[in-house]
């Protein structure tokens, strides 16, 4: 991910309240499927299966099948990468600006 191009599929997966509750269930450990229909239980499976793999498309989850079973684990290396071009210089520049302040407010 070399650019904010590069970005355009996580940003668009995670505008989606669905999609960020099912990235949620999945911060402590990997989930089945199911697991994950029952988290969204006002959703059909199908519509859930389309949340994760727009989620897929967008490299914020791997996929793994085991027998009938398929276990969903969140990559956060995409979420990463959004910190790192949007979050990260912009928290740097804040940091300053509060620094700035504190020696004017004591000095």
């Amino acid at each position: 991910m070399s650019n904010g191009d590069d970005l355009d599929g996580v940003f668009k997966a995670l505008a989606n309240p669905v999609r960020r509750r099912l990235l949620d269930a999945m911060k402590d450990g990997p989930r089945t499927t199911g697991q994950l229909c029952e988290t969204e239980d006002a959703l059909d499976r199908c519509t859930v299966m389309q949340h994760l793999k727009t989620l897929e498309s967008a490299g914020l989850i791997l996929v793994r099948r085991e027998g009938r079973e398929r276990w969903n684990h969140l990559n956060a290396m995409p979420i990463k990468a959004v910190h790192d071009r949007w979050i990260a210089p912009y928290a740097r520049g804040a940091v300053a600006m509060l620094a700035d302040l504190k020696d004017r407010v004591e000095g």
